[in-house]
């Protein structure tokens, strides 16, 4: 059977369908703004990243023990193509997965997806409580506080700006960036006027 490439509208049904947390979807949606920053910064399909960010945690709330596992299985059910596929898969290498990231995107999914987490957390804390004043200094300074967001692995993300080839404070700006284009989506917007 021939792969279908998806659209956002049908990634976002598909998210939906096994996923009824709000904080996931809020997750998934910056993870989404992140891709599609990136792809832009890099000359890269914005489509096609920013739906692999949307869905590259269908199956987390659903399958939370088979995490990726049953990803693989629900995208090829529903004719994904395989470089899709293999790009959500990576995002969970050394965790979930054992497909290690290869491709700028593969590498890119990687790297944010734990950021994000802690960007907005480091958001919340906030007085304005947003992203939009948000620079890379504010979530330096939690960093090595492994109580703060204590959920984030930081090995994940150090890898990641490795793997990327750039400095932590370049992949947090980038991050924080991305998640502003979706701030209101994504809770973050807070009280700036």
């Amino acid at each position: 059977m021939t792969s279908v490439v998806p659209t956002r509208e049908t990634a976002l049904e598909l998210f939906l369908k096994y996923n009824k947390s709000e904080s996931l979807l809020k997750h998934a949606l910056a993870v989404e703004g992140v891709m599609r920053y990136m792809a832009r910064k890099t000359g890269e399909d914005e489509e096609k990243w920013g739906i692999i960010g949307l869905i590259h945690d269908l199956d987390y709330e659903s399958y939370p023990e088979q995490h990726c596992t049953m990803t693989k299985k629900i995208l090829e059910e529903n004719n994904w193509p395989e470089e899709y596929i293999r790009a959500v898969l990576s995002h969970g290498w050394g965790l979930a997965s054992d497909v290690e990231p290869v491709t700028l995107l593969e590498k890119t999914i990687f790297a944010m997806d734990e950021l994000t987490g802690l960007v907005a957390t480091s958001a919340l804390v906030r007085p304005s409580k947003s992203v939009l004043d948000m620079e890379a200094k504010s979530v330096k300074k939690k960093w090595n506080d492994k109580r703060f967001a204590a959920g984030v692995d930081r090995s994940i993300i150090e890898k990641g700006a490795v793997m990327l080839a750039v400095t932590l404070d370049e992949l947090i700006t980038d991050c924080i960036m991305g998640m502003r284009e979706v701030a209101e989506q994504i809770g973050l917007k807070g009280n700036i006027n």
